[in-house]
């Protein structure tokens, strides 16, 4: 598994001590972008949908477009394809249709949409994102972990070995039940002021952590 650390994360000595780490920087807060592409082993470039949709605010999908290119030279970055939280599938479909950069993308799927939706994007790209909705929104709440339950059911169905799945919001994942091969989180970025914290200690426990390779079928069970 690989964990993307969210930025901003300052000042940037506190950025600097994660020198080799993977990170997701966010068109919604764009300023560490060159930094990471400098000091970090692969970049996520993340939409700003989440950020905006709880801001209440649009994102400008052709200015994505045009910051996304320019990063997406780097052969370790790839970019999360712009989505509509709590959007049809129509409406999620369609912007993946217009979507420019091909493969150096990755689709989300929303946990309210139809797991055939899921094994559609799964089929065409080489990553899919999962990502949150209204009432998914809490990341292992007990709704959140019943759905997840039955996303992984579902694809233990069909596939051997599975496809990469990255978790948007989701290091607190990391060593649970699910086989993601990555998240990504603003942990660090939001916490690593606090007292016994600091960025590199706190990256260092994150990306020792692991998932499990295979899934072990369950009708749900809560932590």
């Amino acid at each position: 598994m690989l964990h993307y650390h969210g930025t901003p994360i300052t000042p940037t000595s506190a950025l600097q001590e994660l020198s080799g780490c993977c990170f997701c920087v966010s068109f919604a807060a764009p300023g560490d972008i060159v930094r990471c592409h400098q000091i970090g082993q692969s970049v996520m470039l993340d939409n700003g949908a989440f950020s905006n949709w709880t801001r209440g605010k649009a994102t400008d999908w052709i200015a994505y477009y045009c910051w996304s290119e320019k990063w997406l030279a780097y052969p370790t970055t790839w970019a999360v394809i712009p989505d509509v939280i709590d959007g049809t599938e129509a409406e999620q479909d369609q912007l993946i249709c217009q979507w420019p950069y091909k493969e150096r993308g990755a689709p989300v799927w929303h946990m309210n949409e139809s797991l055939d939706r899921l094994i559609r994007l799964l089929e065409d790209w080489p990553r899919v994102c999962i990502g949150s909705t209204a009432i998914y929104r809490v990341v292992l709440s007990s709704a959140w972990q019943v759905r997840m339950d039955q996303v992984w059911n579902e694809l233990a169905k069909r596939y051997q070995r599975f496809p990469w799945i990255h978790l948007l919001r989701g290091m607190s994942c990391s060593g649970k039940r699910w086989p993601f091969a990555s998240v990504d989180s603003t942990d660090i970025g939001r916490n690593h002021h606090r007292p016994l914290n600091s960025p590199k200690t706190m990256a260092d426990r994150w990306d020792a952590i692991q998932c499990p390779a295979t899934w072990n079928p369950k009708n749900g069970y809560l932590f």
